[in-house]
């Protein structure tokens, strides 16, 4: 069997690379601080999350997908007299008005093309306009955060590994939905013993299976006994939306497992093309559910935490003649977290007339969604400069995002 025959097979934990067996432990604060990255894929419209109502180039662009203004029949939920919030996020507001919820408009990569592969790809790796690179920027923090000696330090919601955790240090992976806790060949006494004593020894292939069988045994107990857990519930269904149910795990694994400081989630389903309305009523609800579990589950640990969401780029700013919005340029970049200066919505905005506008059609891109990241390495996980150096190479921070994280 092979290497990859093994994880894949026998653990539904897959892990990359090898030898976390062999980091050392390190307390600092650098430990004690968490991040998690949720990947809006698709392209999300920025323009109808963080809305700017104010704008009468706005609505002149968008005669049928434009939202109301604040205080009349489904208009936005105002947040700064400027900008308001899709009323399907309501649920989010609770967090805007307690100061750990802020937003970024007009970011996004400096790479012009609107191809979702390539953006995405840049996004992950952090190198817009390099395709060459190995692997992704959240791999390669995790390289320069300090060992936990745990392989669950990073824990990607999948089944495979995304592009921004793919490279040499190893990475868990928890299946979503209730695939997360199936039972497993291996979870068989008899068959786990089997296997135990095949691989035992010290060769790679031995390694990486003993790696799987730990990652899956920390997962496991952090998340629960679904056997248990199935009794609670007494045939209730877990949630009532796939991500407010993995948000929900991911906040209770990390709350019980001290050893997880980073996680990846992605949503799809946000390239509205056609009928837009809709399909944003129908996303974004459990969107914003989902991520008010997390901060109401995380408990304490939200203080020490930061949330990215981000999309690949925005949307067109004109409607198009099917009721939707076709692949643009700047969007807007969520921050949450007991870490982030909130709110407030940062960023130099260009303002949507014509002349303003990227290529004559979308939002123009006024902060590299990597000064935000830098902002987040900095000054939540304090990165000194060599290490954001080996995370984002080639690019050096503006500081243009001052108070963004408190320090």
């Amino acid at each position: 069997m092979r290497r990859r025959e093994v994880v894949q097979a026998g653990l539904g934990t897959l892990l990359l690379g090898s030898g976390w067996a062999v980091r050392v432990q390190g307390a600092s604060l650098q430990r004690d601080r968490r991040l998690v990255v949720v990947f809006l894929r698709g392209a999300v419209d920025g323009l109808s999350v963080v809305v700017p109502h104010a704008e009468s180039a706005y609505y002149r662009a968008r005669p049928r997908l434009a939202l109301p203004g604040p205080n009349q029949a489904g208009g936005v939920l105002d947040l700064d007299g400027s900008f308001g919030l899709h009323p399907a996020l309501a649920p989010l507001v609770p967090l805007w008005q307690a100061g750990s919820l802020a937003f970024v408009h007009a970011c996004g990569s400096p790479d012009p093309g609107r191809s979702h592969f390539d953006a995405q790809d840049y996004l992950e790796s952090g190198t817009p306009g390099i395709k060459t690179t190995p692997d992704g920027w959240l791999n390669r923090l995790l390289a320069v955060l300090p060992m936990s000696g745990s392989p669950v330090q990073a824990v990607n919601f999948g089944e495979t590994v995304p592009r921004i955790l793919t490279g040499r240090m190893p990475v868990a992976s928890l299946a979503t939905g209730r695939r997360a806790t199936r039972r497993l060949p291996l979870d068989r006494p008899g068959v786990g013993s089997a296997f135990d004593a095949l691989y035992s020894g010290s060769d790679a292939l031995s390694r990486t299976y003993q790696e799987g069988r730990s990652a899956r045994r920390e997962l496991l107990e952090s998340t629960g006994n679904p056997d248990e857990t199935a009794m609670a519930d007494n045939g209730a269904p877990a949630s009532s939306a796939g991500f407010v149910g993995d948000a929900s795990r991911l906040a209770g694994l990390m709350a019980h497992n001290p050893d997880v400081q980073l996680a990846f989630l992605a949503l799809g389903g946000w390239d509205t093309h056609v009928n837009q309305a809709r399909q944003l009523e129908k996303q974004l609800p459990p969107l914003a559910q989902g991520l008010a579990v997390l901060a109401q589950k995380l408990g304490p640990l939200y203080e020490r935490t930061v949330i990215l969401v981000v999309s690949e780029f925005g949307r067109t700013v004109r409607e198009n003649g099917n009721g939707g919005t076709d692949h643009g340029h700047g969007n807007a970049l969520w921050l949450m977290g007991g870490a982030v200066r909130g709110a407030k919505v940062y960023g130099q905005w260009p303002g949507l007339e014509e002349s303003r506008l990227f290529e004559g059609r979308d939002l123009a891109v006024t902060t590299d969604f990597r000064e935000v990241v830098a902002a987040v390495l900095q000054q939540h996980l304090h990165l000194e400069r060599p290490q954001l150096a080996k995370v984002l190479p080639g690019y050096t921070p503006a500081n243009a995002l001052p108070g963004l994280i408190k320090v």
